[in-house]
C-alpha cells in the first residue's frame, strides 16, 4: 500500500499568530518521532502569517488515524484552539490520473 499525503490548513484568529505557531512547533518533534510518519513539516504562508500549512506523509490510514489521537496533537489543539478562526482542515490527499 502506498504511502498516505497530508495537509493540514490551520488559521488563526488576528492577533493570534504567535500562539499558534507556537503550539505548532511542539508538534513537529514529538510527531516525527511516532512509527508511522515518513515526514512531517510545518509551514506558514508566504501571503499570510496567519495560515499554518502541515505537510505530511504518513505509512498507512491507521498511523495517521494514531497520529490524530496522541497527547500531542491534544495538547497543540488545546493551547491552539482559542486562538483558530475554524477548526482544523486535515486533508489526506489522492493522486489525480492524469
Amino acid at each position: 500500500m502506498p504511502d498516505i499525503d497530508v495537509i493540514a490548513i490551520l488559521i488563526a484568529k488576528p492577533g493570534s499568530s504567535a500562539q499558534v505557531a507556537a503550539a505548532l512547533k511542539e508538534l513537529v518533534g514529538p510527531t516525527r518521532a511516532e512509527p508511522g510518519c515518513v515526514s512531517y513539516e510545518l509551514f506558514t504562508s508566504a501571503e499570510s502569517d496567519t495560515t499554518f500549512f502541515t505537510v505530511e506523509k504518513w505509512r498507512s490510514k491507521a498511523d495517521l488515524d494514531a497520529h490524530m489521537l496522541t497527547p500531542h496533537i491534544a495538547k497543540a489543539l488545546a493551547a491552539a484552539g482559542d486562538h483558530l478562526a475554524a477548526a482544523p482542515g486535515i486533508h489526506p490527499l489522492q493522486p489525480v490520473n492524469i
